[in-house]
């Protein structure tokens, strides 16, 4: 559950920057909102996954590469942000890594 949990806070971390992009610098009420409303789940959820027994440190790591690798995707496909070779590349080892770090914390 613990691993569940982080990755619904991976996924609140992707809204609350796609939503902070949106708030054009939090002068867009709604927008403004939903930053706000995902960044505290988000947390909510680290937390959880943290005091379900994950490590904090691969928690924390898997987590931000989570929103990390999320918004990039967000990024390209609603913001036209580049898709070079190289961007995709390096997303694809963040997200190797991300995996990788799940199969040696040795929690279910």
């Amino acid at each position: 559950m613990p691993w569940l949990f982080l990755v619904i806070g991976g996924l609140f971390e992707i809204g609350f920057t796609i939503s902070l992009k949106y708030s054009e610098n939090f002068s867009k009420l709604w927008p403004s909102v939903g930053f706000f409303a995902c960044i505290t789940l988000s947390f909510l959820f680290l937390n959880k996954a943290i005091n379900g027994g994950l490590p904090i440190g691969t928690a924390y790591a898997v987590w931000t590469g989570i929103g990390a690798a999320g918004t990039v995707i967000a990024g390209m496909i609603f913001f036209k942000e580049p898709a070079a070779v190289w961007r995709i590349f390096f997303l694809v080892v963040l997200i190797g890594s991300i995996i990788g770090l799940k199969f040696v914390s040795g929690h279910e």
